[in-house]
């Protein structure tokens, strides 16, 4: 069985690609995720399709707009208190990140839209929020 070394050239973005390729973005705040080529499941991260484990992926761009799942206040390493989100993305991926905002407003179902893709402290993508909300005491 041939294995291609590293030092042969692979396809970038675009086509069939197992890596992301951080040149395909237009610009730096733009998250980039992989799809899979055979059934079509988004992902982030991934060498391997979580679905139909399929190393046939293609890097896309998203949109940069989603909803937040889970949230929880983190004191621990920093001298404020700070939120850390799973995003799930219009794109049907689910991304880890932090709204901006005060960490105890942040809340599962606020929609969030991409304000930076690498935070440069932490270098997790920083979101938004697009409403404001409407709770009373909660």
């Amino acid at each position: 069985m041939y294995h291609p070394s590293a030092s042969t050239s692979h396809p970038v973005a675009g086509s069939a690609a197992g890596v992301l390729d951080p040149a395909a973005a237009d610009s730096k705040d733009a998250i980039l995720f992989q799809r899979c080529t055979w059934c079509g499941t988004a992902m982030y991260h991934r060498l391997l399709c979580p679905v139909c484990q399929g190393s046939e992926l293609r890097t896309e761009r998203s949109e940069g707009v989603g909803t937040v799942r889970h949230s929880t206040v983190v004191h621990r390493n920093t001298p404020a208190a700070r939120n850390v989100s799973l995003i799930e993305m219009a794109e049907g991926f689910v991304v880890r990140g932090r709204v901006m905002g005060p960490p105890i407003g942040i809340h599962s179902g606020d929609r969030v839209r991409l304000s930076t893709a690498k935070d440069p402290v932490r270098g997790e993508p920083v979101f938004q929020l697009l409403d404001e909300p409407y709770r009373a005491w909660t």
